[in-house]
């Protein structure tokens, strides 16, 4: 924890906070598949999206429990390679966000069923800069899309949940071109399942894993 001391005040703040509030990604109906989404492949392969909400332990740790998900990987993405460490990022001033790349088979798993997860479960897309306790441009909610197809499925799903007023404040999150994707330090990846009692993880990622459970069996997979 010591490399990580923003992540300390973020625990002590979410344990004040827990149970106060309900997120505002946790509709208590069922969420909505996109009506824009890629066609299910037919044979296997490999695609990757890259999403940004919030810490990334997180995000890595929903999405490393998703069916047809082959790997996740914690990165940075939106600023230059120079700047892709994690304490020049922790500075917000980088034009970097936290950020992972989830490489999926496309036979398996949907773009859109992927957005799908990360709108629901993996974070809280109405939060501006910041994310739960986490504040700065380095945790904003962002999806940098590979092509005009994933730009056009992201665009659609973001209109499409604030038309229904799924969430009760509009969608924040920005749709922008990925530049590069540059993986996180070693001690970075898998934070989640190789630290489970850590309370930053106990508080705040925990919690979104058992809510994919909860709300998409059909899609949960254990490791």
């Amino acid at each position: 924890m010591s490399r990580f001391p923003h992540r300390v005040l973020a625990v002590l703040l979410m344990v004040m906070l827990a149970g106060v509030a309900a997120k505002a990604g946790d509709p208590a109906t069922a969420f909505p598949n996109p009506t824009v989404d890629a066609t299910q492949a037919t044979s296997k392969s490999q695609q990757a999206a890259v999403l940004a909400g919030g810490c990334f332990w997180g995000i890595q740790a929903v999405f490393q429990h998703v069916k047809g998900v082959i790997s996740a990987t914690s990165g940075y993405s939106g600023g230059e390679a120079s700047t892709a460490h994690y304490e020049r990022v922790s500075e917000g001033n980088t034009g970097h966000a936290e950020s992972v790349k989830i490489v999926y088979d496309p036979s398996k798993i949907t773009y859109g069923q992927i957005l799908r997860v990360y709108f629901s479960v993996a974070h809280d897309p109405t939060e501006l800069n910041r994310q739960g306790p986490d504040v700065g441009t380095q945790y904003r909610s962002s999806i940098f899309y590979a092509n005009d197809e994933q730009k056009h499925i992201a665009e659609a799903y973001i209109a499409q949940l604030d038309k229904a007023k799924v969430f009760p404040s509009s969608i924040v999150t920005v749709v922008v071109p990925l530049k590069a994707f540059y993986p996180a330090e070693a001690y970075h990846q898998d934070y989640a399942a190789l630290y489970p009692d850590n309370p930053y993880i106990v508080y705040n990622d925990a919690p979104k894993v058992a809510h994919l459970q909860q709300q998409f069996p059909d899609l949960y997979k254990s490791r």
